[in-house]
């Protein structure tokens, strides 16, 4: 198991960053290179798509614990991401909100994965971190 997370502060609620980061469809307005689609609460499918033009791969999850306004983890099913991936967003004193982003990946390809991650949990961490910063400000715009 490979771990990498990331997190953010901002001026929204936790429930309103909660309800922008389930929008899935908004997804793209926060994360780059990424569109996703899919339901709402323990059981229901999404499916993401990472890349850009034609290098991109599919990402389809489903949901395993939903609490709105706090949690949401999903276990990640497709070929090529396996592993589990959680959201918790919490309030802070005085207001706004922290949220963090965590992904616990079985890597593939053997041994050629994990040496790879090594480059790429830095690359994934930056890319994690610059779209939560993304979506506390598209929250706190309302």
């Amino acid at each position: 198991m490979a771990d990498v997370w990331a997190e953010a502060t901002g001026a929204a609620s936790a429930a309103h960053v909660f309800d922008v980061l389930t929008d899935w469809p908004r997804h793209r307005e926060w994360m780059p290179f990424t569109k996703a689609e899919g339901g709402h609460g323990v059981g229901a499918d999404i499916t993401g798509w990472t890349g850009i033009g034609p290098l991109r791969f599919s990402d389809t999850m489903v949901i395993t614990d939903w609490r709105p306004g706090e949690r949401v983890e999903v276990r990640h099913t497709g070929r090529l991401v396996r592993g589990s991936a959680w959201f918790a967003v919490e309030p802070l004193p005085g207001g706004g909100s922290r949220v963090v982003w965590t992904e616990k990946l079985d890597l593939p390809l053997g041994v050629l994965g994990r040496a790879g991650w090594v480059v790429v949990r830095p690359v994934t961490r930056v890319f994690m971190g610059f779209g939560l910063r993304r979506l506390a400000r598209l929250a706190a715009k309302g």
